[in-house]
């Protein structure tokens, strides 16, 4: 039981110091050409300026002064890669109520005390809760708007089956 919360307590503290999100840059936009046109003139001007530098720094603070020139000159020219939105229902509501969760937890693992857990377990359970929610309203309304494209489509099909028919008689696909 001892080992169980301690390394519960070791995976909650590694992934609280974690940052989850990461910039990442579109080299994609290189391909054209006015973009990598601007990016080289922005990296050359800025390694002008790092040769005008003093000689004594080390290797460490140039090799530093080169990275830091390199993601400047390519968040301003090409762009940061924008990240894909796997779950459109999930929006800035969702990103607090999980934060809240992230806390809460941290919380209780820092203080293990039986109220501490009554109030992870309400937490959890509300933002789970939340969760479902968000999402069955997102799959009602795109169900919804399914519903009325399959119907428009089988009466704009039974339309035009009566048309061509002409016979007179009607056909209910519906």
């Amino acid at each position: 039981m001892v080992i169980a919360k301690f390394r519960e307590i070791l995976a909650v503290g590694k992934q609280a110091a974690k940052v989850f999100y990461r910039q990442r840059f579109n080299p994609r936009k290189l391909n054209e050409l006015e973009v990598r046109k601007q990016y080289q003139t922005e990296i050359t001007n800025r390694f002008a300026a790092l040769e005008n530098l003093k000689d004594y720094e080390g290797v460490n603070r140039t090799w530093e002064n080169i990275k830091e020139n390199i993601k400047t000159s390519a968040k301003e020219s090409p762009g940061l890669h924008e990240l894909k939105q796997h779950k459109p229902w999930f929006d800035e509501e969702c990103l607090s109520s999980l934060d809240q969760r992230k806390r809460v937890k941290i919380q209780w693992v820092q203080d293990p005390s039986q109220s501490n857990l009554g109030n992870l377990n309400n937490v959890r359970r509300e933002v789970s809760k939340h969760f479902r929610n968000k999402k069955m309203a997102y799959l009602r309304v795109n169900l919804r708007n399914l519903k009325l494209t399959v119907r428009s489509k089988t009466l704009g099909t039974c339309i035009w089956v009566s048309l061509t028919l002409r016979s007179g008689t009607s056909l209910d696909v519906i």
